[in-house]
């Protein structure tokens, strides 16, 4: 391989906060807001022109998964467009707005368009990262760094220890491209909206049909309503064997996944009651990933705990429930270590405070599917509710951290807890 010696530049700093998040995400918009409402100098980083991550550039169809209080609840009750179990349906443009309001709203200085190519660091320290935009290569100094970039990426360039996806084999789950149709008879459609959800069709069962005539590694049927009548959102396209972190590997996802919406919309019409006269009318700008690094914290969370509905007593995240969604890594469907609809655990977990703390990195924490934890516990904790509610203790532990000048490992949990508590969390 070839290399290039760059030139010695400087950097110019253009602020200095006590709270940087990178990545804007529903765990970094739940940091940042948490951070900026307990009085911390905050600022957001986003690389694309819009905040909300896959919930709204990535067309996510609904919240999934659940938990309980916390800014999840309060986003819930600003967006909705719909009451009931509608009320986790997500319309992606609303969305947008009500993310960017409640930003401004706390004071958050946000900076779209920037990416975070590098990290300012003295020994272990990490001191700021070097943002990278239109108006060109510049570094942000903070106290405290809150890494919710979902691959974890500035973790990684501090030098965190980290694994990829599945322990023995470093396979991580497949990658999709939400998108969405029009002209669908809601009144004779059916939404299968899990794996193990299907229905007898004329011509047969519509997984299996699906398995059969749709252009693998795709093959599994997920439609969900939206808030718009006629309008059906598809987590159909399915790419396996990608790396999230390799800019390679996600052009291979974009290509395979592009190629296979014209079949899936042909197999709908063809096969599926009510999507005879279906056709695309947006597709996700933001590539779906669902697993790639998983970082070493000073605790780590595992599917055990999950299943034990266990309550640490260093709890910061409550309530959190969902199944193992683990989609194939191989192939389509679920993967033979998922379990969604005979999921035994119904009861509300906890996550411990120390999920969130990098090992070896001070004034660092993570937040999103990155934290600590083992590849079946991830395919539980990575969905929105939950990732909303991690940013938000992290955002409340980092402006403690950032007031008192206290290392995120030596921070007093309890600290993190009161607060939490004041706000209506409860374990």
């Amino acid at each position: 391989m070839k290399y290039i010696i760059e030139n010695e530049r400087k950097i110019p700093v253009v602020r200095e906060v006590d709270v940087l998040v990178l990545g804007g995400g529903p765990a970094g918009i739940g940091a940042a807001v948490a951070a900026a409402r307990e009085g911390a100098v905050t600022m957001l980083a986003e690389q694309t022109g819009d905040v909300g991550g896959i919930a709204t550039t990535g067309l996510m169809s609904h919240w999934t998964g659940k938990t309980e209080g916390g800014l999840y609840e309060e986003i819930l009750s600003r967006s909705a467009e719909l009451t009931g179990e509608g009320r986790q349906i997500i319309n992606p443009e609303r969305l947008k707005t009500i993310f960017l309001r409640m930003l401004t709203e706390a004071g958050v200085y946000l900076r779209l368009y920037s990416f975070a190519s590098d990290v300012i660091m003295n020994d272990h320290v990490i001191q700021g990262v070097v943002l990278e935009s239109k108006s060109g290569r510049e570094a942000v100094l903070a106290k405290i760094v809150i890494d919710a970039t979902g691959d974890g990426d500035i973790a990684a360039k501090a030098g965190a220890p980290y694994f990829k996806g599945r322990e023995s084999d470093g396979l991580m789950q497949p990658a999709t491209i939400m998108f969405k149709v029009a002209g669908v008879d809601e009144e004779r459609a059916v939404f299968p909206g899990g794996f193990e959800e299907t229905f007898s069709l004329p011509d047969g069962d519509l997984q299996e049909l699906g398995k059969k005539h749709l252009p693998g590694p795709a093959g599994h049927v997920l439609l969900y309503r939206t808030t718009i009548p006629g309008i059906v959102t598809c987590n159909m396209t399915n790419c396996t064997g990608v790396d999230g972190t390799n800019v390679e590997d996600l052009t291979k996802a974009t290509l395979v996944c592009r190629e296979q919406m014209d079949d899936i919309v042909a197999f709908l019409k063809r096969y599926v009651p009510g999507f005879e006269n279906c056709y695309i009318i947006s597709s996700a700008s933001l590539m779906g990933i669902r697993e790639t690094r998983h970082f070493k914290g000073e605790e780590t969370i595992t599917e055990q705990d999950i299943l034990e509905a266990r309550v640490f007593d260093n709890w910061v995240v409550t309530k959190a429930n969902f199944n193992f969604d683990v989609h194939n890594l191989t192939g389509n469907g679920l993967d033979e270590t998922g379990c969604q609809k005979h999921f035994p655990q119904i009861n509300g977990y906890t996550i411990p405070y120390g999920c969130f703390v990098p090992l070896k990195i001070d004034n660092l924490y993570l937040a999103g599917r990155n934290i600590s934890g083992t590849h079946m516990a991830h395919s539980n904790y990575r969905v929105m509710p939950i990732c909303v509610n991690m940013g938000q203790a992290v955002g409340i532990a980092a402006s403690i951290c950032a007031a008192s000048k206290v290392v995120p490992r030596f921070l007093e949990v309890k600290k993190v807890q009161n607060r939490l508590m004041e706000l209506g969390v409860r374990p």
